[in-house]
C-alpha cells in the first residue's frame, strides 16, 4: 500500500509540473504572437523620436524605438552601425527627418525593400545658402507642427485601425505647439536687438520664424573649428553687435565661442536645437521655452 501510495503521489506531482510547463510554453508562444502583432517604428534621431512618441502616445500595439544613441545629436556624416541595421531589419516603419539630414537614407530605401520610410520634412520649403539646403527644419516650431502632422498622416495610412488615435494625438500635440509658438512670439518679437551669432547652422528656420538676423556662425559643421581668417571675421561681426552675445549649443564644445568672447567682451549663452534630451513627451516644448528665456536675457 505504501509503495502504491508513493507511485500515485509521484504521478500526481509529474502531472502538476507538466501542466505548469505547458502553461509557461503557451504563455511564451502567446507573448511571441503578441510581439509579432505589434507595429515597430524606428526613428532616426532625437527630435523625430519625440515627435513620433507624441503621435503614438497611448496606442496599444505600437512600439517606437530611436535608432541612434541619445547623445548622437545631428546626423551630419553619421555612419550606420550593425546595431542600427538590425533595428531597421526588425522594423515596419522608419521615420526620418529627410531634407538631407540622414546621408544614409537612400541606402536604407534601396536595401530595405519591405521597410516603409517616412520623411517628416516632406513638403517643407527648405532654406539654402552657398553650402546647400539646410535640413534643420524642426528648430522652427511651425515646421515641427508640419512634421507631426506628416507623421500622423503616414502612420494613419499604414495602420488605419489606429488612424483616429494618431490624428487625435497629433491634434493635441499641435495645439500645445501652437500655444508654445504664440508664447515665444510674445517673448521675442519686441526685443530691442535681433542680430545674433550662433554656433552652427542649426538656427536659420528658428531665426526666420522669430525675425532674428544671424550675422555670423562660429562653426559651419560641429567639430570643425573656424580658420584664423574665419575667426577674425566672426570677431569683427561680434564687435559690431549692439547686444554682444554669442550662442553655443549644449551638445558641442564651447571652446571657440569662449575664445571669441575673450576677444570681444561678449557673453556666451546657450541655445538648444533639441537634438539630444530626455525621453519626455514635452522635451521639445521645454527646450524651446528655455531658448525664449535665453534670448530675452541676451538681447534685452
Amino acid at each position: 500500500m505504501k509503495k502504491l501510495l508513493l507511485v500515485v503521489l509521484s504521478l500526481m506531482t509529474m502531472m502538476v509540473f507538466t501542466a505548469c510547463g505547458s502553461e509557461k510554453t503557451s504563455t511564451s508562444q502567446e507573448d511571441k504572437a503578441n510581439s509579432e502583432d505589434k507595429i515597430k517604428i524606428v526613428t532616426s534621431f532625437y527630435p523625430i523620436y519625440i515627435e513620433t512618441l507624441n503621435v503614438t502616445k497611448g496606442i496599444d500595439g505600437v512600439v517606437v524605438e530611436n535608432m541612434t544613441k541619445p547623445q548622437t545629436g545631428c546626423l551630419h556624416d553619421y555612419q550606420m552601425t550593425p546595431a542600427d541595421m538590425k533595428k531597421l531589419e526588425n522594423a515596419d516603419v522608419f521615420i526620418a527627418n529627410g531634407a538631407g539630414m540622414e546621408s544614409f537614407l537612400q541606402d536604407v530605401i534601396d536595401n530595405q525593400k519591405n521597410l516603409k520610410v517616412v520623411e517628416a520634412a516632406k513638403g517643407i520649403e527648405l532654406l539654402a545658402d552657398e553650402h546647400g539646403e539646410n535640413p534643420h527644419v524642426w528648430v522652427s516650431v511651425s515646421n515641427c507642427m508640419t512634421q507631426v502632422q506628416t507623421i500622423a498622416d503616414e502612420l494613419s495610412k499604414l495602420d488605419p485601425e489606429h488612424a483616429d488615435a494618431y490624428q487625435k494625438n497629433a491634434k493635441e500635440y499641435i495645439a500645445k505647439l501652437e500655444d508654445l509658438k504664440q508664447d515665444m512670439h510674445n517673448q521675442i518679437d519686441n526685443l530691442p536687438h535681433k542680430d545674433i551669432v550662433t554656433f552652427h547652422e542649426a538656427f536659420p528656420y528658428f531665426a526666420k520664424e522669430f525675425n532674428l538676423n544671424i550675422v555670423g556662425v562660429i562653426e559651419r559643421e560641429p567639430g570643425t573649428a573656424p580658420t584664423p581668417s574665419e575667426l577674425d571675421e566672426i570677431i569683427a561681426q561680434v564687435n559690431d553687435l549692439q547686444a554682444k552675445a554669442l550662442f553655443a549649443e549644449p551638445q558641442y564644445s564651447s571652446t571657440a565661442a569662449k575664445t571669441i568672447a575673450n576677444e570681444t567682451g561678449a557673453k556666451v549663452y546657450t541655445l538648444d536645437p533639441v537634438v539630444t534630451g530626455e525621453n519626455d513627451l514635452d522635451a521639445y516644448i521645454e527646450a524651446m521655452k528655455q531658448n525664449a528665456l535665453t534670448l530675452q536675457e541676451a538681447l534685452k
